[in-house]
């Protein structure tokens, strides 16, 4: 089983998430954000499921539609470790400079 370690950014891409779930009224905004890292947890399992990108990172689809966040991370076979380094929704342009 790999072990799963955010990157301190992601309380920045939680707060961006939570800012824009407040404006557009969104019930239980919390909830939102629990199924995030619920989401995440698949990762300890099965490291490898997310979509290869650049730079030997992966992203992660979690959920769809205005339910639907990506995942970037890193995973370290050598230690067994997932990197998760930023969250974003499916609709944004991109990640931040990771």
């Amino acid at each position: 089983m790999s072990h799963v370690e955010l990157a301190p950014e992601i309380a920045e891409d939680f707060d961006r998430i939570l800012e824009h779930l407040a404006s557009n009224a969104v019930q239980d905004p919390a909830q939102r954000v629990r199924e995030i890292i619920a989401a995440l947890d698949v990762l300890v399992q099965n490291p490898l499921i997310g979509r290869p990108v650049t730079n030997a990172k992966r992203e992660l689809v979690i959920g769809r539609g205005s339910h639907g966040y990506v995942a970037l991370y890193r995973y370290v076979p050598e230690i067994d470790t997932v990197f998760v380094l930023a969250i974003r929704n499916q609709r944004e342009a991109g990640y931040p400079a990771t």
